[in-house]
């Protein structure tokens, strides 16, 4: 199975992200993907320092989310869409999972904030489970993926064989430009990434955005640690990779024993 990873630039509005949705999804599709992940809160964009994102609407939202599904079934391949969402009184940082064929099968909230999120955020309470065309698997969202590395190991043990990560690291005012994958100068979330997949014996999708100074890239991990594909720092566009499903055993994670740590 092919699982593509899309890493836009950040997005100045709604319809600016839906319109570059449409093309990285084109691409994807073409290159034969059966799942296209994007970064965190691609709708509206993720609320950085740097950047002043309005707060989208609930009915902003649910419209998007409609038209990321018309996205899906013209290309005939699923899309998970990291997207603010209302629920309730809530305020949700999630991932919508869309169907191939369009329908909204879910979401995955993040449940662990990061501390500078507390004040933007609700943190949500669940962990679910994905399948579509045979693929299980598991989405954590930035902070809790690089720091909460319980949340990876829970899909693994339910039976994911891909966990992907939606996230944001880095910045288009400052910082350093990063050359070399998971270089032992750079920051720590690029060997945070192959951790989370040789520590549960199983893929890891890591996602983000296409940076002037980016401190980690989009990139795919097997079950063994090893980089598949990435994408060229400060390059916008699609990383596609053929996935042994077989490999994602979850070998490691199935062996972790719960009853030691009570």
């Amino acid at each position: 199975m092919k699982i593509a990873l899309a890493s836009p630039p950040f997005p100045t509005s709604i319809t600016d992200g839906l319109a570059v949705t449409e093309k990285l999804v084109k691409d994807a599709a073409q290159q034969g993907a059966a799942i296209i992940c994007f970064p965190e809160t691609f709708m509206p964009g993720y609320p950085l320092a740097d950047v002043e994102v309005p707060k989208a609407s609930p009915d902003e939202l649910q419209e998007a989310l409609k038209k990321v599904c018309e996205i899906a079934a013209a290309n005939a391949i699923a899309i998970i869409m990291p997207m603010d969402w209302y629920y309730g009184d809530k305020f949700l940082n999630v991932a919508q999972v869309i169907s191939a064929e369009g329908k909204v099968l879910g979401y995955q909230t993040k449940n662990q904030l990061d501390p500078s999120e507390d004040a933007v955020w609700t943190p949500g309470t669940e962990r679910t489970l994905f399948e579509v065309g045979g693929l299980k698997f598991g989405i954590t969202i930035c902070h809790e993926g690089f720091r909460y590395p319980e949340s990876v190991r829970w899909a693994a043990r339910e039976g994911a064989q891909v966990v992907f990560h939606p996230h944001l690291t880095g910045s288009d005012i400052k910082g350093n430009q990063i050359t070399k994958w998971c270089d032992s100068g750079s920051p720590y979330y690029e060997k945070a990434m192959m951790m989370r997949a040789l520590e549960n014996t199983i893929y890891f999708a890591s996602v983000g955005y296409t940076m002037k100074y980016q401190e980690s890239t989009s990139a795919i991990i097997a079950p063994d640690g090893a980089c598949a594909a990435y994408q060229a720092y400060g390059e916008a566009g699609v990383i596609v990779a053929d996935i042994d499903t077989e490999k994602a055993t979850g070998y490691l994670a199935k062996r972790f024993k719960p009853e030691l740590y009570r």
